[in-house]
């Protein structure tokens, strides 16, 4: 008996990495994408709806619906990425605007619609600041009895990318994320410590750069922009970002997690923004003097196979 395939809806800021991920869930057949939802992040609010449009058109993906969620975080402003995404978010790649067109109503209404309306529950899988998330789940707290899991990327054990301990989604709306973590759901946190891991090898890249199709050519060319290397090799490898974590929700065996607890710095500062993962093996001398506090428990991605996510994606995007 063939599974039914998992009803998934992703929460994105697209670009490059994200793309790819879109690129990925639009063609597996496992994964059923009930909606789109798109947020300021890597760059604009409105830059997010054109790319992330663009890229199902380029996919032949089917009538997804997309919606334009919040343009700023919750309490600072937006600070994009486009000195890694380019300025258009998706690699100045000079793509032709999309014909198609998002829904006319807001991301939360989005996600409030198609979670409720899924006759099994849903994966959430926000790639992107955890902004419109967090509205959802003040605004509507009711839509948490159908969601099975939220798989997010963000946050990071060791080091960050955005500080020195803080991860960009994370920074981008530390308030948000704080939120998700109290969204009474089981939680997989898919953060830099695997994300940075996923690299496909040069000679995939170069052959779908190579491909007359153009959605593989597309893939190649956003897999290029993501060289992790700075060397100016010109046959670059290719970091699948934010596509891992859609891997994850599709094959999570290839993931290696530890339910730990979790919460995001808020104060202002040097560490505003960062996931503090506690590893300890046991309480602390804070704990001790002060009393355990409540935290979030997160199953934390620790490990990842690399081969096997990097040969589901190819598989996946360049199948028939």
């Amino acid at each position: 008996m063939t599974a039914q395939p998992i009803p998934v809806i992703i929460d994105c800021d697209t670009g490059v990495d994200d793309a790819l991920a879109l690129l990925f869930a639009v063609r597996h057949p496992g994964l059923d994408v009930r909606a789109i939802t798109c947020v300021a992040g890597n760059t604009d609010v409105d830059g997010v709806v054109r790319n992330t449009l663009t890229v199902l058109e380029q996919a032949g993906a089917g009538d997804i619906p997309v919606a334009r969620g919040a343009g700023r975080p919750l309490v600072e402003p937006a600070r994009s990425a486009k000195h890694v995404h380019g300025q258009d978010g998706m690699g100045d790649l000079g793509l032709p605007a999309p014909t198609r067109r998002p829904v006319d109503v807001d991301a939360v209404t989005l996600l409030r619609r198609e979670i409720l309306a899924s006759p099994r529950p849903v994966t959430l899988i926000p790639t992107a600041p955890l902004t419109n998330i967090a509205l959802l789940l003040r605004t509507h707290p009711e839509v948490t009895r159908n969601i099975e899991r939220i798989v997010f990327m963000g946050g990071a054990v060791e080091i960050g990318n955005a500080t020195p301990v803080a991860e960009f989604n994370v920074w981008h709306d530390p308030e948000a994320a704080a939120i998700l973590l109290t969204a009474g759901v089981p939680i997989t946190m898919y953060g830099l410590d695997v994300f940075t891991r996923v690299l496909v090898p040069a000679a995939d890249v170069q052959r779908l750069r190579a491909s007359p199709e153009p959605r593989l050519r597309l893939a190649g060319e956003l897999l290029a922009h993501r060289d992790p290397a700075t060397s100016g090799d010109p046959t670059p490898t290719g970091g699948l970002g934010d596509a891992g974590a859609v891997c994850a929700v599709v094959d999570p065996g290839g993931l290696t997690t530890e339910l730990l607890p979790v919460e995001v710095s808020l104060a202002p500062g040097a560490t505003r923004g960062q996931t503090i993962v506690d590893r300890r093996p046991r309480p602390g001398e804070a704990e001790i003097h002060e009393g355990e506090r409540e935290l979030a428990l997160v199953d934390v991605g620790l490990d990842v196979d690399v081969e096997r996510y990097v040969k589901l994606w190819l598989t996946t995007v360049e199948g028939a």
